[in-house]
This record gives structure tokens, C-alpha cells and sequence, in this order.
């Protein structure tokens, strides 16, 4: 099958969140079995855009209404990712220093329109065309009712939902940035008063999967006002569990890691890197290191640290490390906790690929007390690196982490509230003191498989059904 997948974010390119992992890793396995699978996405004016040189495979016009942009297609010269990516450049609106601003609705119609009027032009056209929340929300519709993408009609269309938090909503008055089609098709775009393109994907995807099954069940209930809509179309509907690429994540192989290391070896492995990572933030190394990596906003409940962390470093029972970034006063917060001189905080306030890794690899459990997370896929990297992890009960930590109190292996809270997360922490505490229970436990993690094998298997089986249909 010939699978292109639309999207605003493809690790390592441009990454914001997990979406960049997973366009970043599905294509590949997807080709590995066999098949084609290709990446359109925007051009940004990032580190890997000057680092690459790329060849223009075509060029055409889009009018806005109020103004008429040249675009340009591009594809790698060279591809090291494992599948074809190609690159809508448009001088002036998508070529940023970031992926996302304020008020993107006219840089993403733009790309998703260059995108299909280059597809338009394939004398091969894809078997399945796969988009990725909404900043490609708008392609179902256009593929299928917008008379100049009348050839793409019948070319089955499917949407992963990473985070149906954000929906890319914008006025009718805007509405002239969408091609020509009949009016009487407008109530597809609507949701609640305003052009929606997340609830026109799902309402025109000829299927619709969330990252993981408990996602997809919560967002009946809470989908930031689209429940009612997903319940209507249900019968699509479905939730397909991440996986990791185990090429990037493998403690066996990684090149970003102070240490490698493998199962039979985690003891000694899990050791070295701990003790680099804690000679590099000063901190003491016979304490249980707890780590938090990712976003500093609500949904990660990180809002709740600096209070969780208080509680946790005036008992000296633990020390806890953090990579970041997001909310300024949650930053602020941390900052004003390290300058407390405690000894046994620390924190690194930004992004590095690099020190995730390293931090996974030292860390012996990692921090994850989301209010929302879609599927998560740092509890999964953590797995793999025998770290342990606490995480509340929701979407896809649900879904891969069973409490040891259960028989399972990490450690389960069900509120995101600040005296759960420190109760649960205690009780990871107490456990690291069992010393063989804990190396037995880390073993038993690295041999967890949540590889894209699996994974991209279930969407296989998916498009499978998809192209029957068409």
C-alpha cells in the first residue's frame, strides 16, 4: 500500500510534542514492512531545515482571499529517516523559527491546500491518506467536497486524534481561505458557531483513532465540547495504542547515553548513568532520583510541583530532577525551589534531546501525574530504560501502567491532586529500600515490548479494511 500521512510535526525535524514521535516513527515501520509510506509537512525555518539541502519537485499558487501565495513542494535530497518526506514551503507563512503562533488557521489551510493540489498532480495516487489532528483537520472535507480536489474523492481518509484539547477553531468570516464547494455541505465545517477543523475531520474521516483505547473512551466525556460528536460517530471509532522506536530508545544502543546497557545488565548499567547524571546536577546519588521531562502546563499537572516537591525534599528522603519548559509561573515557581540551595533539587529549564535520554537512562522513576494525556509516550521510553514510573490513572498511562500493589510493575495514583502524588511517591520510596524486589522490577520492565512492530501492525490492519472499502 502507498500510506501518506499529513502533519505538522515529524521528528526529528520539528518536534512540540509526542505527534512529532509518532510521524516520526510509524512511516518508518510502516516501510519496513513493505509498504510506502511518505510525510508531507510544512517547511519551518528550524535547525534542521539549514542543515539540509532539498530539491523542488513543484510550485503552484494559492489565493487566500486577501492574498495570493506562491508555494513550493521539496523533498529531502537525501532521506536518513527511513521514509520520503516532502516539505510545502510558502515564503512569508509557514517558513517561522517556530511550529506554532497565536493564530495558525491561515497557515495550515494554506498547507493542507498546497498539499492535495500537489497530490491532485500524482499520476499514482496514495491508497490511504492519514492526517493528524487539526492542523490537517480540513483534508477529509476538501478531499471530498471542495470541487478543486474532486479527483481525491474517493481515496479513503483517516484522522489520529493526538490531543483533542486543540481544534483550530476560526470564524465563518474567515471561511473564504477554504476552496469553492457547494454551501449546503458548511454544517460539516461547524461546530458550536465556528469553523471546527478537528470536528470536520471527524465527521468526514472515513475512520478515527485516539493513541490509545482509554483516550478514545474518556473523550465521550470530556473532548474540550466535541463529545457529543464522537459519541454520534462511534462506530469508527477506535484507539490504537502508541509504540516507541526501539532504533531511537534502546538503552542497549543509544549513542546519548553515559552507559549502555541491556536487562541482564541493568543493575550495573542503571548505576554509571545515575551517578553521571547526578555529578551533573549536583546531586547525591545514593538517594532515589525521581525525574520529570516534559511540557510545564496544566495537563501534565506540573502546576502541582512545586508543591508536591516542597512536601517531598523537606523530608531529605529523595532527590528530583526536571526537564522543561512552559508555563512561566510554574518556571518561576521551580526556580525559586533551586534557589533554595536544597541540594537535592534541580532542574534545566528548556529542552535537550540529548539529556532526556541521559535522564531516562539515571533516573529510577519518572514523574507523570497528567490530568490529560492522549497515549504518553515518555512512561513507554521510561519502561524501556528500567526506570520505573508514577502515573495517575488516565488515557494511555491507564492503558500501559499497572500498579505493583496490583501485580503490576510501576506505581498508580487516581487523582491529580498534590497529597496523591506525595502518597504515591512514599510508597516508591519505601520500595526502592527493597533492593532486590527493585532490580528484579527493572528487569522486568526492559522486556515489556511496546515497539511500532506492534503498533504498526493495528494500522495496517486498519488501512487494510479501509482500501476494501474504496
Amino acid at each position: 500500500m502507498n500510506i501518506l500521512h499529513l502533519s505538522a510535526e515529524c521528528y526529528p525535524i520539528a518536534k512540540v510534542g509526542g505527534l512529532a514521535d509518532v510521524v516520526g516513527a510509524l512511516p518508518k515501520y510502516l516501510t519496513l514492512n513493505g509498504h510506502k509510506a511518505q510525510v508531507i509537512m510544512p517547511r519551518y525555518q528550524l535547525p534542521f531545515f539549514l542543515k539540509h539541502k532539498f530539491r523542488e519537485v513543484y510550485s503552484g499558487q494559492i489565493d487566500l482571499g486577501d492574498q495570493l501565495y506562491d508555494f513550493y513542494i521539496q523533498s529531502l535530497s537525501e532521506s536518513e529517516l527511513g521514509f520520503e518526506v516532502h516539505f510545502v514551503h510558502i515564503p512569508g507563512l509557514l517558513d517561522l523559527d517556530s511550529v506554532y503562533t497565536h493564530d495558525d488557521s491561515h497557515r495550515f489551510t494554506a498547507f493542507q491546500r498546497a498539499a492535495l493540489q500537489w497530490i491532485c498532480t500524482w499520476s499514482q495516487l496514495p491508497d490511504i491518506l492519514h492526517c493528524h489532528d487539526h492542523h490537517t483537520g480540513l483534508v477529509p472535507f476538501m478531499m471530498s467536497y471542495c470541487h478543486e480536489f474532486e479527483r481525491l474523492k474517493s481515496i479513503p481518509s483517516m484522522l489520529s486524534i493526538h490531543n483533542a484539547q486543540y481544534q483550530g477553531w476560526f470564524s465563518h468570516d474567515q471561511g473564504h481561505i477554504i476552496p469553492d464547494f457547494d454551501r449546503k455541505y458548511i454544517g460539516l465545517l461547524d461546530w458550536d458557531g465556528v469553523i471546527n477543523p478537528l470536528a470536520a475531520a471527524i465527521k468526514c474521516a472515513w475512520k478515527v483513532n485516539t493513541v490509545s483505547p482509554s483516550y478514545m473512551e474518556e473523550l465521550q466525556n470530556n473532548a474540550n465540547g466535541l463529545e457529543s460528536l464522537l459519541f454520534h460517530e462511534r462506530e469508527k471509532c477506535l484507539g490504537i495504542l502508541n509504540g516507541i522506536d526501539t532504533q531511537v530508545w534502546n538503552p542497549m544502543t543509544d549513542p546519548l547515553i553515559h552507559k549502555n546497557y541491556k536487562a541482564t545488565s541493568v543493575f550495573s548499567g542503571k548505576k554509571a548513568n545515575k551517578k553521571y547524571v547526578c555529578n551533573k546536577f549536583n546531586l547525591p546519588v545514593e538517594l532515589p532520583l525521581f525525574a520529570f521531562i516534559g511540557r510545564l502546563v496544566y495537563e501534565k499537572g506540573s502546576d502541582l510541583f512545586p508543591a508536591v516537591f516542597e512536601s517531598l525534599l523537606s523530608r531529605k528522603q529523595c532527590s528530583i530532577l526536571l526537564l522543561g519548559s512552559g508555563d512561566p509561573a510554574t518556571e518561576q515557581a521551580l526556580r525559586q525551589l533551586q534557589e533554595k540551595d536544597l541540594g537535592t533539587y534541580n532542574h534545566y529549564i528548556g529542552y535537550d534531546e540529548q539529556l532526556s535520554h541521559q535522564i531516562y537512562a539515571g533516573a529510577d522513576f519518572l514523574l507523570m501525574p497528567s490530568r490529560v494525556e492522549p497515549c504518553g509516550l515518555n512512561q513507554l521510553y521510561s519502561l524501556a530504560y528500567g526506570t520505573i514510573p508514577i502515573v495517575r490513572a488516565t488515557g494511555g498511562l491507564k492503558d500501559t501502567v499497572v500498579d505493583i500493589a496490583a501485580g503490576g510493575f510501576g506505581f498508580v495514583h487516581q487523582q491529580c491532586e498534590v497529597d496523591e502524588i506525595v502518597q504515591t511517591v512514599e510508597r516508591a520510596i519505601a520500595y526502592y529500600q527493597q533492593d532486590p524486589k527493585m532490580q528484579k522490577n527493572r528487569q522486568r520492565l526492559m522486556g515489556i515490548d511496546h515497539s511500532w512492530e506492534n503498533a504498526a501492525t493495528n494500522y495496517l490492519n486498519v488501512y487494510e479494511s479501509l482500501k476494501a472499502l474504496s
